[in-house]
């Protein structure tokens, strides 16, 4: 039901001081038991989700090709 720091770290492919750094922003909830933060495997699920439709809008946008500029002025 929950996962550790270091598992969803691992899990992202993210630095453990990353994740831990959103999970003290609030960007990813957590509960802490005292010793430890826990992170509820349906709300990291989420935010997986997240961001990869993220990083896939960003890759879009990167293939997006420019339109053409109309100031150009061809003199043949």
């Amino acid at each position: 039901m929950y996962i550790t720091i270091e598992e969803a770290a691992e899990h992202l492919g993210m630095p453990v001081i990353q994740i831990q750094k959103y999970v003290l922003e609030g960007r990813i909830r957590s509960v802490h038991d005292g010793e430890q933060f826990l992170i509820n495997k349906a709300q990291f699920g989420l935010y997986f989700e997240q961001l990869e439709a993220l990083k896939q809008q960003i890759d879009d946008w990167r293939n997006e090709p420019l339109p053409p500029d109309r100031d150009i002025k061809d003199e043949d």
